[in-house]
């Protein structure tokens, strides 16, 4: 359970679902399931747990903040921060939590070695860059890059990795292969000096899309937690199949008469056209629910979606339930997700997402960090 929300609305995590797309995926052995930020909104702890208990042997993190709170809870895979080490404590950290830190520039390169023991050889990951403009090294650098290392046998490469930039956008597909090219010439020019690094390249649309991007190591992030990253596209079936983990509910708090003409919320920015009932449901901006999504979205009420009326407000919001005269309140209503009756489906992340023009990674980080999280083993 989280610790940072004290509203009613709840946000429920089907562990079993995460690990059902898991075992989706591909064989254990060749997925680093990436659970940075904490992952996702659906709580790093409870989904590593789950995870390694479906088979996974590596982690991929955000920070090596987060992977020492992995390996406190007794998670003993490898894990992989992804953002490496900023500050030396990070580096420091890295190496007291037995991480698998990246080397992505020279500064990278001056902190390392300082944070290798005499008698412990510090195994290090290197982020190439070769197509994402971000972070890590070109091709170019590898002659300096190995002498460097070769130089200081306290440091060990054993995974070398990069991002694709586009990879759930089959219009782009000529770019994504000119990334999958620059990463197999590096980790060659790589693998010329340490034969046995593995390479890493694949996200979720990779591993799904672009098989020849897998290498020996993909990462998936999005279709861990039910998210197709072709959703609309026309590649849309190589996400099927894939569940939802997280579900979002919140009671009515009260069903209130609105007259012909009368307003609700604030701005009257909605005036009933005919007599209608509204539910009152306690979520809002506060528990993750974007005001933009005002007039513009729907709950499931009773199995039924109905659409939400008058501005989101920070703790509430109102939906015409109209048509369920049965509705009470501490009825639940489910912003994400709940039983749908025959026929309906349940609101997705996806489908939030795409209406306030978004990708659902940030509704479900929203979510699961600013509403009260319960697990379903």
């Amino acid at each position: 359970m989280s610790e940072t929300a004290f509203a009613p609305s709840l946000c429920r995590i089907d562990l079993a679902a995460l690990q059902r797309n898991f075992v989706r995926l591909g064989e254990p052995a060749s997925l680093m399931p990436v659970i940075k930020n904490d992952a996702y909104g659906h709580g790093l702890l409870p989904v590593a747990r789950a995870l390694a208990a479906a088979g996974a042997r590596r982690f991929a993190v955000g920070t090596p903040g987060e992977g020492a709170a992995l390996r406190q809870a007794g998670i003993k895979q490898e894990i992989v921060p992804l953002l490496g080490g900023m500050t030396l404590e990070d580096w420091r950290s890295a190496a007291a939590h037995s991480l698998l830190p990246l080397l992505a520039d020279g500064e990278d390169l001056k902190k390392a070695p300082a944070c290798s023991w005499h008698d412990r050889v510090l195994r290090v990951g290197i982020k190439f860059e070769t197509g994402m403009n971000r972070l890590g090294f070109r091709r170019q650098d590898i002659p300096d890059l190995a002498e460097y290392l070769r130089a200081r046998p306290c440091l060990e490469p054993v995974l070398a990795l990069s991002h694709l930039a586009c990879a759930d956008m089959p219009e782009e597909n000529a770019y994504s292969q000119s990334q999958i090219r620059a990463f197999t010439a590096v980790c060659e020019s790589l693998r010329a000096v340490w034969p046995s690094v593995e390479r890493s390249l694949a996200n979720s649309a990779g591993l799904l899309g672009l098989p020849e991007s897998r290498f020996d190591v993909s990462r998936p992030g999005i279709a861990l937690y039910g998210g197709n990253p072709f959703a609309g596209g026309r590649w849309e079936r190589l996400g099927a199949g894939l569940e939802w983990g997280m579900s979002v509910s919140a009671p009515v708090i009260g069903v209130r008469r609105l007259r012909t003409g009368q307003s609700v919320s604030y701005g009257r920015a909605f005036t009933a056209p005919a007599d209608m009932t509204l539910a009152v449901i306690a979520a809002g901006y506060a528990t993750g629910v974007a005001r933009a999504l005002s007039g513009r979205m729907e709950v499931l009420v009773h199995g039924r979606r109905v659409p939400q009326v008058g501005r989101v407000c920070m703790g509430m919001l109102m939906a015409d339930v109209t048509g369920l005269p049965q509705t009470r309140p501490a009825d639940t209503a489910w912003l994400l997700g709940g039983p749908a009756e025959p026929g309906v489906s349940p609101v997705t992340a996806q489908e939030t997402a795409d209406r306030l023009g978004t990708i659902p990674y940030e509704i479900l980080c929203r979510m699961g960090a600013m509403n009260t999280r319960v697990y379903a083993p």
